[in-house]
């Protein structure tokens, strides 16, 4: 159908370029450009471009909220792309739901909440806890150190975790939460504890410049990924890249996607990004998501011709 507008559709981009978690943010940032430049490309919303408004809330959730609301209120977009930790999103939901925005959250997250003005495609324990939790007692053993950063994901994945031990007759040697600004020397003083306390394997739910830290810190500590190796859902193609493969090699993650998936449309995909972003830039299952959920949210607006919340949620998937 042929838009009775020619005007650019605004859309917002809410994605840290600085701060604790920017390293991975940035990486949704640059699948959400790509995605934006095929459409455009394409011919846009029924010959309508989408243009980006964009800032940047340095992984501060205080800054998502109040930046959500600048785009929703001043910069005029029903549409919002962005946000990583669960805590940023919880930010910025009372400010879509108080203008009736639409925030589509691309990163993997620990479910039990609905909101009508959130639209959410990373995947859910269901899709990478459960299965992940199955493997590592079946080769490794039922009994779990769990470490992660301190804000909501981690608490409840880890619930959903002793959970899943528990049914098994397993057991929680112990829990341990750091802030996300952790010294080396907080890692390290983590990497005795699972020394001392010797599990069959490491949870892992710690995001951010902290996977790389904890990672390292074990390595500094001798322990042997064959024998005890840490299990994440959270730990993806970036965080490798950040920590070296050398220190990641023996480590298991759990997602939906990874930039090693053979299919010709990953490779083409792949290549496309990294032409437009540099040879040693990798993808990953947050890059994905923000990646698919672009096309999602255009191929909705085609359909329907507009960019009214109450409109786009009956036809998004």
């Amino acid at each position: 159908m042929k838009s009775r507008s020619t005007a650019p559709i605004r859309v917002g981009l809410l994605f840290s370029e600085t701060g604790v978690t920017s390293v991975i943010e940035r990486s949704e940032r640059q699948g959400t450009l790509l995605a934006v430049q095929e459409i455009n490309e394409a011919g846009g919303i029924n010959g309508r471009e989408f243009q980006l408004a964009s800032y940047d809330p340095q992984s501060r959730p205080a800054l998502y909220a109040s930046q959500a609301k600048q785009l929703l209120l001043e910069d005029r977009v029903q549409v919002i792309l962005g946000c990583y930790m669960s805590s940023t999103r919880k930010a910025v939901i009372p400010v879509v739901e108080r203008w009736n925005g639409l925030l589509m959250y691309p990163t993997l997250y620990e479910g039990f909440e609905y909101s009508r003005n959130v639209f959410y495609t990373g995947a859910a324990p269901n899709q990478n806890s459960v299965q992940l939790a199955e493997f590592m007692m079946r080769e490794f053993g039922s009994r779990v150190f769990m470490v992660g950063s301190d804000y909501i994901y981690p608490y409840e994945s880890n619930r959903i975790m002793s959970d899943l031990i528990v049914e098994h007759g397993g057991e929680k040697v112990s829990e341990v939460y750091l802030p996300l600004d952790a010294s080396w020397e907080s890692y390290v003083t983590v990497a005795k504890k699972i020394q001392a306390t010797n599990p069959d394997f490491i949870f892992s739910t710690v995001v951010g410049n902290g996977t790389s830290l904890l990672h390292r810190a074990y390595a500094q500590v001798k322990l042997d990924p064959a024998k005890m190796p840490i299990a994440s859902p959270t730990t993806c193609d970036t965080d490798v890249r950040q920590m070296g493969a050398d220190i990641a090699h023996g480590h298991i993650t759990s997602a939906p996607y990874f930039q090693s998936i053979d299919t010709e449309i990953n490779k083409r995909c792949v290549a496309q990004y990294k032409n437009r972003f540099g040879a040693d830039e990798v993808t990953n299952m947050c890059w994905e998501a923000a990646y698919f959920q672009t096309h999602l949210l255009a191929d909705a607006m085609r359909r329907v011709d507009t960019d009214d919340i109450l409109v786009l949620l009956r036809v998004l998937p």
